[in-house]
């Protein structure tokens, strides 16, 4: 059960084929992506006519493995009132483009008997007061609930799923890639398992993505896990104690010799990793930090180097029997958004 306590991000109910989710999520975008998103440069740049032939083996991909989530990107353009080719694209952005404005900072505790994922999502500043937890339910499969982007799938964010999975993601500036499969329907595909074993399974089938990380954890299992994984390649470890993960590879080989890093990652991951050795218990102590030497962790400023600001931050524990969130808007001193429990599994 949620209650909602303040509305700067929206609770939606989703339900139906996954044609009807895209096109419900599709509507509850649609103001924000046509009155920012479609103006913006970054749209006309994963449009480019020099990405259409990757576009074209990313949908063929799509289609044939993941035909459901195809029909969810078919929806969700009907929804946004846009070419089904643009909003593709749009959801294929960190497959094209090495660097794209998806940052986010993910802190893992893991202790005796819980595990908790917390995590700031930052995205493009002109998303704020846009972006919604939908919660879905599926006519076939786990329902789940997610932050959402305007004009994206989910499971690139922060979920929470029926069958007890939780998950936290983070964009990695990999280079090189020939992707073959958008990371985004990998994660997306994640929302639909059983087991924490079926979605690290589901990754290494599908790791020849463009870059990603993500922190999984599932209630009545003991591990907290940090996967990172793209052009072809995972790495999988259990964390043990406390870390913090911010944009850049720290343990997939292939990706710490072929990466961007930017000044904002790099402060990120070090100001994190300090405070947790100088004995920070609450996440977000960490999270809303903004009083390091570099670039801070809690981002605000409309100027951000990497055009990020955190929208949401979310603190997520996961026990035996029950999953417990509290979800924040972008200023962490407000009441948070969302409180819920609910039980581990359906």
């Amino acid at each position: 059960m949620s209650e909602q306590i303040n509305d700067e991000l929206g609770w939606h109910l989703v339900s139906g084929s996954p044609e009807e989710i895209g096109r419900q999520l599709g509507r509850l975008g649609r103001d924000a992506v046509q009155t920012f998103l479609v103006r913006d440069a970054l749209w006309e740049e994963v449009n480019s006519d020099a990405h259409q032939p990757r576009l074209a083996v990313l949908e063929h991909s799509v289609r044939t493995q993941f035909p459901d989530i195809w029909q969810e990107l078919e929806g969700l353009a009907y929804g946004l009132e846009l070419p089904l080719q643009q909003v593709f694209a749009w959801n294929c952005r960190g497959d094209l483009l090495a660097s794209v404005p998806d940052g986010c900072t993910t802190v893992q505790l893991a202790e005796e008997g819980r595990h908790t994922i917390a995590h700031n999502e930052d995205g493009l500043p002109f998303f704020k007061g846009h972006c919604f937890i939908a919660q879905v339910t599926p006519n076939k499969g786990p329902g789940f609930a997610s932050f959402c982007y305007p004009g994206s799938i989910p499971g690139h964010t922060y979920a929470v799923t029926e069958t007890g999975l939780v998950q936290a993601v983070n964009n990695l500036r990999l280079l090189g890639c020939a992707p073959t499969l958008p990371r985004m329907v990998l994660g997306r595909a994640l929302m639909k398992v059983q087991t924490l074993d079926e979605a690290l399974v589901l990754i290494q089938q599908h790791s020849n993505s463009g870059g990603f990380h993500f922190t999984l954890a599932q209630a009545d299992d003991p591990r907290l896990i940090s996967v990172e994984f793209g052009n072809g390649q995972h790495s999988i470890r259990d964390i043990e104690a406390g870390a913090v993960h911010a944009n850049h590879a720290l343990h997939l080989q292939s990706g710490i010799q072929a990466q961007a890093t930017t000044e904002s990652s790099r402060d990120r991951q070090i100001r994190g990793e300090q405070l947790l050795s100088q004995g920070t218990k609450n996440p977000l102590d960490i999270l809303g930090d903004t009083s390091g030497e570099g670039l801070p962790i809690h981002r605000e400023c409309p100027d951000d180097p990497d055009r990020e600001n955190t929208l949401s931050t979310a603190v997520i524990t996961i026990a035996k029997e029950t999953i417990s969130w509290t979800i924040y808007g972008s200023d962490l001193s407000d009441p948070p958004v969302l409180k819920g429990t609910v039980p581990g599994h359906s």
